[in-house]
């Protein structure tokens, strides 16, 4: 939203009027005032007092302003405050001040952070709304559909959201957002999807929605049936159960209802979401919310009836009833007496498995990285005990899941089966696990013999839960794939950065389910979970010759040019120098390859890219764990970005990321935030951003902090290298000299168009097939990418198809006329 407001007296006499419709009767939620009220109209001598026909260009979205004849209007603070930033039209209760949040007309929700209450209303607030922005001071939240529907899916009922928010709320809560939170959960979380007996049934607390539902022809048809005589009769079509009896007692008669459907059995867990109806009740005394009410359909048909309820707007709430299952055969699995659950880790589990009655919701829980969320994912493993799929980003998340299963459990030697380019070994008995990528199970290509065999042991089970770790890649499309080749009762995604640039995260919504929990960084940092971070950006420039070849380079030489900044370079091997002093274990990211090689090499450091062997890969990792004075600090490239486990790290440098991702920063920040051995007083993690002046890695670089900044992260930024670096360092630093800069400058020219291009992400030795697939596609990017060389050689041979052309329409010129006409009808 904006409003720009001209200046020119001359402009604001000529203009049109603003339309009525522009103009909001209520309150305005502007930072303006009646100027014959204003108690002081000479105090601003900057205010612009404008008639009520004012030149005003006002964005489609804004309808609040005065319908007042005159206007005073401050011609600066829009350009930093826009109009609906401005809430002191709202009108605050009495005791306002025992209060902790603001309720706004726009759906914006503040916290002060500050209020005695603020804990409280904290896990209120993250449950029916999506965090924005949450510094030390002020947290703000947005009520959304999405943050709504997974509100009721774990039990928040209409009444209470709006309840609660008027008890905390310093304003009385708009009308306007009660008929948004009412609209969005008048059907969300009415219905529910169970699988019980490994049936799959429709249940719901209210037999008129069900009665709806049904008579849509899809679901219909749908509907299981076994006596015919009662097809059409809706009345006698629905099961209905009491939540707080056994099976025993309501399944002791026959075992199908009059018109044949199969009976659905009852549970200590039964529907969490009601009405407001406290007057309806049935004839025995019980309110109507005392029974469930179900129907059986086809497993076959599962899919389409989910998109039908959908298009309905009565999204369906998938519920695994596991302890009902009587044919998936149970894992003998158990958390070893040595775990510990920390209560946030608790918590989240409480929203996936709450209500009790044996069963489980699927969804995602937000974690930030170090804070445990592979114990969270195991532990529901050991809460269903079923058969489990893990699916990973790399070989070697797999490896760290493996070893936390044998860590955190007391699964028998032989359960665990990893699924990747070296093993392919299923596990031993009828139920176990199984821990695999990503791109194992998505690709569809031709597989080699072994792996073809894997697959089709994983996709002919059912698996009583699918553990998504970083779950943020799944909406990618060659992932999507996975959700509907495997077999999965339950679903539970975990990651530490629920955003996307690509704004297919949403699609989670529908693919694995609502998000059912997100931590506090802040929170957990300030409680010792995980570790303090003091994020630094550093400023470096570029001499002018480097500059020089920067403005005339391509994009992908740009970036190299960046990555290969002299200045940048001796940043780095100065923080190298004084955080290894320190007693720190330092990892140093880059996304282009060629950069990373150079440094590595020239300060002699072990590095790892996408082409280092898993065997290598282990060594370098197990020997940066030990105290290996030669290992103290290695260099990555983006394999590195996601699912490492070191928890040795204490500082990380950035020399080259990729582009403005929010979410590589922050799963970057995450190699440093689990909690440190060093206790000393006040220890902090170190992150350092390595950032070249004047370029375009200064835009990237501010997009790219924005997640952190809105988890609480402070951002202090060194305006100059040289100010971090001392004078007559002994040994010095490379390139302190002109002439070893001129050196490094012609090394870069001479790299190749290509090396100017960050890592392919897919790791060639991920797949037994990849090899070639993936040779193909870096051989097609080097010859086609966006490079000068591909340019000129498009060039070439655009002007070899027109000379071509050119002979070929000078033979048909000498051709007979007969000839021709026939050649260009195409007979």
């Amino acid at each position: 939203m904006s409003i720009a407001i001209s200046l020119k007296r001359k402009d604001i006499s000529a203009s049109s009027p603003v339309p009525s419709d522009a103009l909001d009767q209520s309150q305005s939620a502007i930072s303006s005032f009646d100027y014959d009220n204003n108690p002081n109209p000479a105090a601003s001598e900057h205010a612009l007092l404008l008639p009520k026909k004012a030149s005003l260009r006002v964005d489609d979205q804004d309808d609040l302003y005065r319908n007042s004849e005159r206007i005073l209007v401050d011609t600066v603070t829009p350009l930093f405050a826009p109009p609906k930033s401005d809430y002191t039209y709202l009108t605050l209760k009495p005791d306002h001040q025992a209060r902790p949040i603001w309720v706004c007309d726009d759906g914006k929700i503040i916290l002060e952070a500050f209020s005695s209450l603020s804990s409280q209303a904290q896990d209120f607030l993250t449950t029916i709304s999506e965090p924005v922005t949450r510094p030390s001071r002020v947290h703000e939240y947005k009520l959304t559909a999405y943050s709504l529907y997974a509100a009721v899916s774990v039990g928040m009922e209409t009444s209470t959201i709006i309840e609660v928010l008027e008890r905390f709320s310093k304003v009385k809560v708009p009308d306007r957002v009660v008929r948004f939170i009412k609209d969005c959960t008048v059907s969300y979380g009415k219905v529910k999807l169970v699988l019980k007996h490994n049936r799959y049934f429709i249940e719901s607390s209210y037999p008129e929605t069900l009665r709806l539902l049904l008579r849509d022809e899809t679901i219909k048809r749908a509907r299981v049936v076994r006596d015919e005589g009662d097809e059409d009769d809706l009345n006698s079509l629905l099961k209905k159960t009491h939540k707080g009896v056994g099976e025993s007692k309501l399944n002791s008669g026959a075992g199908k209802m009059g018109d044949g459907s199969a009976r659905q059995d009852s549970d200590d867990f039964g529907a969490v979401i009601t009405l407001d109806r406290e007057d309806d009740q049935e004839d025995d005394g019980m309110e109507e919310s005392d029974f469930s009410h179900s129907f059986e359909i086809a497993k076959e048909a599962v899919e389409d009836v989910k998109k039908q309820c959908r298009d309905l707007d009565y999204p369906l709430m998938e519920e695994y009833d596991f302890r009902n299952d009587d044919v998936n055969p149970n894992l003998d699995m158990d958390l070893s007496p040595k775990t510990i659950i920390r209560d946030y880790q608790e918590k989240s589990l409480s929203k996936m498995f709450g209500g009790g009655g044996g069963r489980a919701r699927s969804g995602i829980i937000v974690l930030p990285t170090g804070a445990g969320k592979t114990l969270v994912g195991i532990t529901a493993a050991c809460t269903v005990k079923k058969s489990t799929l893990v699916l990973c980003t790399n070989a070697i998340s797999v490896e760290q899941w493996s070893n936390e299963f044998k860590n955190w459990t007391t699964i028998q030697e032989g359960k665990i089966a990893k699924f990747t380019a070296d093993q392919k070994a299923k596990f031993a008995g009828d139920a176990g696990i199984v821990i695999s990528t990503y791109t194992m199970i998505s690709h569809s290509g031709k597989r080699a013999w072994d792996t073809q065999r894997m697959l089709e042991f994983i996709n002919s089970r059912e698996w009583g839960l699918l553990i998504l770790d970083e779950v943020h890649v799944v909406p990618a499309n060659v992932f999507r794939r996975v959700l509907t080749t495997v077999a999965a009762h339950t679903k539970l995604g975990l990651t530490a950065t629920l955003v996307r640039e690509d704004d297919k995260i949403e699609d989670l919504n529908f693919l694995i389910g609502p998000k059912l929990f997100e931590a506090n960084w802040m929170d957990l940092a300030g409680r010792g979970h995980i570790a303090k971070v003091e994020a630094t950006e550093i400023w470096c420039g570029m001499d002018g010759k480097f500059y020089k070849h920067y403005l005339e380079s391509t994009p992908g030489k740009r970036r190299l040019l960046c990555a290969m900044n002299p200045t940048k370079f001796r940043a780095c091997e100065y923080l190298i120098r004084w955080r290894e002093r320190e007693g720190d274990k330092i990892i140093v990211f880059s996304d282009n390859v060629c950069a990373l090689k150079h440094y590595a090499t020239k300060l002699g450091r072990p590095y790892i890219f996408g082409e280092t062997h898993i065997e290598e890969r282990k060594s370098i990792l197990n020997r940066f764990r030990q105290n290996d004075p030669r290992f103290r600090t290695i260099f990555l490239s983006k394999v590195g970005d996601t699912s490492l486990d070191l928890p040795e790290a204490t500082c990380l440098i950035q020399i080259s990321s990729q582009f403005g991702s929010r979410r590589q920063e922050a799963q970057r920040m995450g190699r440093i935030l689990r909690a440190k051995r060093r206790n000393e007083e006040g220890f902090k993690s170190r992150f350092y951003t390595l950032v070249c002046k004047d370029t375009d890695e200064v835009a990237f670089s501010a997009k790219r902090r924005r997640f952190l900044v809105d988890q609480g992260y402070e951002f202090h930024i060194i305006p100059s290298a040289d100010q971090l670096i001392p004078p007559n360092l002994d040994p010095p630093l490379h390139y302190s000299v002109q002439r070893e800069s001129d050196e490094l400058l012609c090394y870069v020219q001479d790299a190749g168009d290509a090396d100017g291009d960050d890592e392919f992400v897919r790791d060639i030795k991920e797949d037994d097939l990849a090899g070639v697939f993936q040779h193909q596609q870096i051989q097609r990017k080097r010859m086609w990418g966006s490079s000068a060389r591909a340019k000129s050689t498009a060039l070439a041979q655009a002007e070899e198809r027109k000379r071509l052309k050119r002979e070929a329409d000078e033979r048909e010129k000498r051709q007979n006329p007969l000839f021709r006409a026939w050649r260009r009808s195409g007979v």
